[in-house]
């Protein structure tokens, strides 16, 4: 039998909020076992890019990456929410260890190839170290993973959050029975996206296929449920997207489902 880890991704206004950032990893402190965070922290870049005058440019809910950009990403990514999260997490007794899929060669990824849109740095995954990755985790230690990954020949990529918490959970399934927990600011995927108590308990393929053709799902949620949809089929035991502030009752939320 293996070890259960759970894996935490967190971004959005989460990360940037204070208070919601503070009681988050109180709860992830207190998760037994073996655990692991992947955050986002789009606006804060988004922010900081502004401040430096930078233009953000969106297409279809993601960023287009150029070389300001990445600069900007890479610092804020990797150093501010990263490093602060890390300081908070070592505070509550917790040895987190900050990352990017650079170090350890623990991501590696390709530069996202230019079809109707060119994306500039952005990385679409190719392989995940599970084995590096389980090595840490039983050393003691709690990787803290930012949205940056590597092509090996010395390019960083910014990477979907959502995407790199999915990858991860599958490159780590063969080696422990991986629970994957999306937080949000939503208690759950909502039929009624104007009625929080609407959560769909339970879906799987079929019914994601459904409720995206009648609009029910739609936006950032589609790939965040393509993501879990294909964790599930790779063998990671458990999805659940839920509220931040739902982590000690997992019971809540959606689960997905194979």
């Amino acid at each position: 039998m293996k070890d259960k880890l759970t894996i935490i991704k967190v971004g959005g206004k989460i990360v940037e909020e204070e208070a919601s950032l503070n009681s988050l990893l109180r709860d992830f402190a207190a998760i037994d076992g073996f655990k692991l965070l992947v955050h986002g922290g789009g606006r804060s870049a988004t922010k900081v890019a502004a401040s430096l005058g930078i233009e953000t440019k969106m297409v279809d809910g993601r960023r287009v990456t150029d070389d300001a950009m990445l600069d900007v990403v890479t610092m804020v990514y990797g150093g501010l929410v990263n490093k602060k999260v890390v300081a908070r997490l070592q505070a509550l007794g917790v040895d987190a260890l900050g990352m990017t899929g650079a170090d350890m060669d623990i991501i590696r990824s390709h530069r996202r190839p230019v079809k109707s849109v060119d994306y500039g740095w952005v990385g679409d995954v190719d392989r995940v170290n599970g084995e590096a990755l389980s090595a840490l985790l039983r050393s003691g230690v709690v990787p803290v993973i930012a949205p940056l990954t590597h092509d090996g020949d010395g390019h960083l990529l910014n990477t979907n959050a959502d995407t790199m918490a999915g990858e991860t959970a599958k490159g780590l399934a063969p080696y422990f029975d991986v629970n994957l927990v999306y937080c949000f600011e939503k208690p759950g995927v909502l039929r009624d996206e104007n009625d929080d108590s609407s959560v769909i308990p339970e879906i799987n393929r079929e019914l994601f296929l459904s409720l995206k053709e009648e609009g029910i799902v739609s936006g950032g949620m589609i790939p965040k449920l393509e993501n879990a949809l294909s964790a599930v089929d790779a063998g990671v035991c458990r999805v659940i997207i839920t509220m931040a502030s739902s982590l000690c009752d997992l019971a809540r939320g959606t689960h997905v489902v194979g």
